[in-house]
């Protein structure tokens, strides 16, 4: 099978062809139709220490996989051959999405609604179910809250946006992206847009507030943005860091405004057991539920062939693409 496939001495990915993979008990063998690219498969760079070693395959990374059914382990229930099916994939496992077949434990494996739209459900896994656990697991955003999104043209960005303003009813949300895609960043939803180039974001945000500060705020982006998002909080504020982790020391009163962090990785799930599997379940419903009754809508969608998702890989780190990039198999 055609495979994009990460080279751990050269840090590159190339295009070869590999051995279909088998499958284990509780594992399905999915033949790909499209495959979501996501800068956690171009950080594989950065994190690749923490795969289990020695590995004995080609390694695949792609998470936002939709396909059909083509072969089950023994131990698969509720499934059968030829049928359509989502997940997000586990970033430690080798047989990712960005090929032609691809492997997953069928427990977070999700049957795809007639009324989903292929594009729908091959964006939503990494993104949209991440900024699901954020905004309303996480943070709990509700009517009386003022939201920042930091990094709100990009993937998680743009489904937050939308998840708080339309989902969770957010008093106010204001998001942060370049002066090129307020009008995108704005037709998601958000209330003001600030161009993070030529403003200042945390005075712009205490403006926006009468100096109060946001009740919540979700940093996207990493960097040194999780001091912006801790900057903007208002007296008992929460905010939710999900790039790097969060650095108390480096962030203004942090003690006497009684601040509330969260961290969230949605695939972190994947490794802990029925409890933390139930996370990904709880979140792939909520979503998908607010995509059904028209709440939430697809960001942005760029589709590319192998080719494509390679130049995607090399250039995603740059953070210079806007709503969510796709390789379509078939």
């Amino acid at each position: 099978m055609k495979a994009i496939t990460y080279q751990f001495e050269t840090d590159q990915f190339q295009i070869e062809e590999i051995a279909i993979p088998d499958i284990g008990k509780n594992e399905i063998l999915v033949k790909v139709k499209a495959c979501g690219i996501n800068p956690v498969d171009a950080k594989i760079k950065f994190w690749k220490e923490a795969l289990p070693t020695p590995i004995s395959t080609p390694f695949v990374v792609g998470l936002d996989v939709v396909g059909e059914v083509v072969k089950m382990g023994k131990k698969v229930k509720g499934f059968a051959k030829g049928d359509e099916v989502f997940y997000h994939g586990n970033m430690f496992q080798p047989n990712g999405g960005l090929a032609e077949y691809a492997v997953h434990d069928f427990r977070t494996v999700f049957h795809k609604p007639f009324n989903i739209k292929n594009k729908e459900a091959e964006a939503a896994p990494c993104a949209g179910w991440t900024a699901w656990r954020a905004l309303v697991e996480k943070l709990k955003v509700n009517e009386n809250d003022k939201v920042l999104i930091i990094g709100g043209a990009g993937g998680v960005g743009s489904y937050a946006v939308q998840i708080a303003k339309h989902v969770c009813k957010a008093k106010k949300v204001i998001a942060v992206a370049s002066s090129q895609k307020h009008d995108y960043v704005k037709s998601l939803g958000a209330d003001e847009v600030i161009d993070y180039k030529n403003t200042d974001v945390v005075s712009r945000v205490k403006e926006l507030t009468k100096n109060r500060g946001v009740t919540k705020s979700f940093d996207t982006v990493g960097d040194d943005n999780d001091i912006i998002a801790a900057n903007t909080l208002a007296f008992n504020g929460e905010m939710l860091e999900l790039v790097g982790v969060v650095r108390p020391e480096k962030y203004e009163n942090v003690f006497s405004k009684n601040i509330t962090f969260h961290q969230l990785a949605l695939g972190a799930a994947h490794g802990f057991d029925k409890h933390s599997l139930q996370t990904i379940i709880d979140a792939a419903n909520g979503l998908t539920n607010a995509m059904l009754k028209g709440k939430v809508k697809t960001p942005q969608l760029i589709t590319v062939d192998f080719d494509g998702a390679i130049a995607t890989l090399n250039s995603i780190l740059d953070r210079k693409i806007t709503g969510k990039v796709v390789l379509k198999v078939r």
